[in-house]
């Protein structure tokens, strides 16, 4: 099983960066595809939210993302910030709402907080599918 790591400071422009990571290594792990541009979306949804904790806190530490060359296709996204409720009505809009598109996106999808309330984990899977054996024969 190989697995990349990405840390990034909590800036929105590195997420396209995490996004052209992820699509790379999602072929790599053999996902279709026609469904590259679920995982595009997905890892862009969950690094942006990681991003909008951190800067709602104002941490500057790094955001992580883990990708696993593995069956399910597997990507953490990982951030530190304080499971203290959402701040105002627009952050709790804009969480949920990622949360809401992620889960129509990944095969699996869990939300998990870190230990002492300090981060969350989003868990989001694709299973791989094996290429198919069929062949079309002809007869004469």
């Amino acid at each position: 099983m190989a697995t990349v790591r990405l840390e990034f400071s909590p800036e929105p422009a590195h997420v396209r960066t995490a996004r052209l990571v992820g699509v790379a290594v999602a072929r790599k792990a053999g996902l279709g595809e026609d469904r590259l541009d679920d995982v595009r979306l997905a890892i862009g949804e969950a690094c942006g939210r990681a991003v909008t904790r951190h800067l709602r806190h104002g941490i500057r530490g790094v955001v992580r993302v883990e990708m696993r060359v593995e069956n399910p296709y597997t990507i953490l996204v990982t951030d530190s910030a304080p499971d203290d409720g959402y701040g105002d009505f627009e952050d709790e809009i804009t969480i949920e709402a990622s949360l809401a598109l992620l889960s129509g996106l990944a095969e699996d999808l869990q939300v998990t907080p870190v230990a002492e309330g300090m981060g969350s984990v989003v868990r989001m899977a694709w299973n791989v599918k094996p290429p198919s054996t069929s062949r079309l024969r002809f007869r004469s």
